[in-house]
């Protein structure tokens, strides 16, 4: 497995995405409900963000996951959000999550964040637990995704 910088308009990344919203879609508790967001390419340009993608041994992308800094602060400083966290089913339960998990967090430092966020909904168990395994915390909404009902935060540099 390798993780490496895409292009969120990339072939791969497309299908990536497309997976991954086709996905949440069907899950979704409300039929219909889901609202698809698609990620804009300017929030993961160098400096702003960046947008990983998962390839297994075989070198096939499996998985994506983006960072964007936000334009709001916390009160320690600047703020990274986690967007798009997915690995195809068949890539799961291997580790990867966490190894994808811990590069979003060493470039969002390396990005100077101090804070790192993401929301999610209730009905994702699965991603409630590795959140919580990366040492991600519930806080309050700090968005108005409408399909988020959690929001979740982790401190991981020195105050500003």
């Amino acid at each position: 497995m390798r993780i490496r910088e895409g292009e969120v308009t990339g072939p791969d990344e497309s299908r990536l995405l497309a997976d991954y919203f086709a996905y949440r879609a069907e899950a979704f508790p409300q039929r219909g409900a889901y609202v698809v967001t698609g990620p804009k390419p300017a929030d993961y340009a160098p400096g702003h963000g960046v947008f990983l993608v998962v390839e297994d041994d075989e070198g096939t992308a499996v998985g994506c996951a983006g960072l964007r800094m936000l334009d709001t602060a916390s009160e320690d400083g600047p703020r990274a959000e986690v967007k798009h966290v997915w690995l195809s089913p068949a890539a799961r339960g291997r580790g990867w999550a966490r190894d994808l998990m811990a590069e979003l967090e060493r470039r969002a430092v390396g990005l100077g964040a101090v804070e790192l966020v993401l929301d999610t909904h209730h009905t994702l168990d699965g991603a409630a637990r590795l959140y919580a395994r990366e040492g991600f915390r519930e806080i309050a909404a700090y968005n108005d995704n409408p399909n988020a009902t959690r929001w979740y935060g982790k401190r991981i540099g020195p105050a500003q």
